[in-house]
């Protein structure tokens, strides 16, 4: 037969015979790239490098280093996790197991233990599944598609019920699927299974996966987890065990060494260590009270982001933190939010009667109203609303984390109205502010993420929806930075723009929002009068920039691990006499520099020296100055910066200067 001619990335054709896999392509090319090659992409679709190739298909080799590839590699170790479980633990059940960012996981059902409760895996059971999983591996499995009638794949999954849910289409999993009646599965043939009549491990899959598990290996089991049947409390709970799995060793090393100094700076222990904030029982999960120092820095970060935003032609405004439901009602959130909101209160109203009201899960409503008080003119826009608002969103218990997902924050909130023709270069504008004050905070590694319409729960035409991604797009375009797709990912009302930051060891935070939204002015019906005299519909611009106040402090205290730099620490400068009769003239030098505007404080000579010291430095104090007899006689002091060399016999007039001179260099951009 004739060769058939295939397209590579790069536009090239490339013929090759008939019957040719995606594999063999690869193989054909190089072997480097055969080595590399865990699947294939084949006119847009995702196939196995088993997949046969047609006449002018468009043939992409996927290798492990992407991260597609790396998808795949996780997406085939879940898949070898399972079928170790099942082996270890025979009357074990298993749901499923996706790949997750830097990982995977799998859920399973143990049986109950002799005490009659569910059964729990332990660390020793880790260590085991992790040994047979190697052997797995070391036995080269490959990984057979195969679409077989759903009647045989319930024989098949017959004692696992969440299979069962997923075949049935009880369990909305879109991962085996297909037309006519049939599921797809993937099966690993083992030959010592063979030998000793045993049946090979079968899943429910649409794929890909790697050739063999031979390809696997560069993986670590993490941990196990209590995780609800489908995220529904209602459902069983089951046993999830995360993992981590990469291309090669060195990333995986590189991988666990980032964890190790992540746990290090977990916002959760430095925030106890520091005292800088808490979560009393008392007040409820999701809910933390700050400290003095934590408060301290807190009003730091606000006060400077008030001044700014005052300097930008931003108006402060104010509202309560609850409302009357007819306004979430209005704003949508009833119909496409009402999740994420507090259960309703029934209240008197001003008339005596009975009404229902929210606790507030969004500012933007609020910021309408204040808009809508009066009719504006053309002359007023762009009128930009800002207010730090406190929120509360019902966040499950199991997505609580610490300052990151809480249940109640305050939103550094905008909202910016403006006419159509004003909004692209009112968005341009607002993203050069976005980045230049996160870029004041210390954070300077970023890229951005254009979100756009949901399949479900949106409002608006697909016509202006497509306006305003386009002008979202062409704005993050103009900056100059790595334009990343979120499909879907936009709120019911718009799409937005995120600032997705790196931090000091490399992980990504999404940052501030930007959205721009047709729909909430035309649904509070909300207008202004243009230069012909004639009223118009404004457009809205909605902007977070912390994101919140605590999930921003809680990303800068582990981006810097703690060590706030000078301008933000709670604590500036901490003085330390050698012996008590040094404690009058470090005192005098703590008010002077308190007079000054830093934040100094003296501590007695209570303890030794040394011990003193080292509580400054766990505490992360910026400079810690040490005064002795001859300070005390040539009005000096022992400078101990930190992570700097110390210096004696420093005038404290020279100091305050260094000091001032610090601080001014890093606020010169602000």
């Amino acid at each position: 037969m004739a060769d058939i001619t295939i397209t590579l990335p790069d536009g090239s054709a490339r013929q090759v015979a008939p019957g040719t896999t995606a594999g063999e392509l690869a193989a054909a090319i190089g072997q480097r790239l055969a080595d590399a090659a865990v699947i294939a992409d084949v006119n847009g679709v995702e196939r196995d490098l088993v997949w046969p190739l047609s006449d002018g298909d468009a043939v992409s080799i996927i290798t492990a280093d992407s991260p597609r590839g790396l998808y795949t590699l996780r997406h085939s170790t879940a898949h070898v996790l399972a079928q170790a479980v099942l082996d270890l633990f025979p009357r074990a059940t298993f749901a499923i197991g996706p790949p997750i960012e830097d990982g995977f996981y799998y859920d399973f059902q143990l049986p109950p233990g002799p005490d009659g409760k569910p059964g729990t895996f332990t660390p020793d059971d880790l260590e085991r599944i992790d040994v047979r999983m190697r052997e797995i591996i070391k036995e080269r499995q490959p990984f057979v598609r195969d679409e077989i009638p759903d009647d045989d794949a319930r024989k098949i999954f017959a004692d696992h019920p969440f299979k069962l849910e997923i075949i049935d289409g009880e369990a909305d999993d879109p991962t085996s699927a297909t037309e006519a009646g049939l599921v797809r599965t993937y099966e690993n043939p083992s030959e010592a299974k063979g030998a000793r009549g045993e049946a090979s491990f079968i899943d429910l899959c649409r794929g890909p996966h790697v050739p063999h598990t031979k390809r696997l290996g560069h993986f670590k089991l993490m941990r196990v987890a209590g995780a609800y049947w489908r995220g529904d409390e209602h459902k069983p709970m089951l046993q999830r065990i995360y993992g981590t799995a990469w291309a090669t060793k060195k990333d995986l090393d590189a991988h666990l060494v980032r964890l190790e100094e992540a746990a290090k700076r977990d916002h959760r222990k430095l925030g106890v260590e520091l005292d800088l904030f808490s979560f009393p029982e008392e007040v409820g999960s999701g809910l933390a009270v700050f400290h003095p120092k934590g408060g301290t820095v807190r009003r730091l970060m606000e006060d400077y982001s008030r001044m700014r935003h005052a300097e930008s032609g931003y108006e402060f405004v104010n509202s309560p933190h609850i409302s009357k439901a007819d306004l979430f009602q209005t704003s949508g959130h009833l119909d496409w939010y009402a999740d994420g909101m507090y259960p309703p209160m029934t209240l008197d109203d001003e008339h005596g009667e009975g009404a229902t009201y929210y606790l507030k899960p969004m500012n933007c409503p609020f910021h309408t109203l204040i808009y809508r008080s009066r009719l504006r003119s053309y002359r007023e826009l762009p009128l930009r609303l800002f207010e730090f608002g406190a929120v509360y969103r019902y966040e499950k218990s199991g997505v609580v984390q610490g300052l990151t997902r809480a249940r109640g924050f305050t939103q550094d909130d905008a909202h910016i109205y403006c006419t159509k023709e004003q909004a692209p270069e009112e968005l341009a504008s607002l993203l050069n502010f976005v980045l230049d004050l996160l870029r004041d905070y210390g954070l300077d590694d970023f890229y951005l993420e254009l979100s756009t319409r949901p399949e479900e729960k949106v409002v608006g035409s697909v016509e202006e929806w497509d306006e305003a991604t386009e002008v979202l797009r062409q704005v993050a375009l103009s900056k100059e930075l790595e334009l990343v797709m979120d499909p879907g990912g936009g709120a019911f009302y718009g799409p937005k723009i995120s600032v997705q930051a790196r931090d000091a060891i490399g992980r990504t935070w999404q940052m501030s929002t930007i959205q721009l939204d047709f729909q909430t002015p035309r649904r509070f019906g909300i207008e202004y009068v243009g230069s012909d005299g004639a009223r118009h519909e404004p457009v809205m611009i909605h902007r977070a920039l912390f994101g919140s106040v605590e999930r921003f402090f809680a990303i800068l205290l582990e981006h810097y691990a703690g060590a706030f730099p000078t301008w933000l620490a709670p604590v500036q400068v901490r003085l330390l006499g050698v012996r008590d009769d040094h404690h009058a003239y470090a005192a005098r030098l703590a008010d002077r520099l308190n007079a000054e505007g830093f934040r100094a404080e003296v501590i007695d000579a209570s303890e030794k020296l040394g011990n003193r010291i080292r509580r400054a430095k766990l505490e992360k104090i910026p400079y810690v100055l040490v005064v002795g007899d001859d300070d005390v006689e040539h009005g000096t002091v022992g400078v101990n910066p930190r992570g700097g060399e110390v210096e004696r016999g420093v005038a404290i007039d020279d100091f305050i200067v260094r000091l001032r001179a610090e601080i001014d260099a890093a606020t010169a951009a602000r």
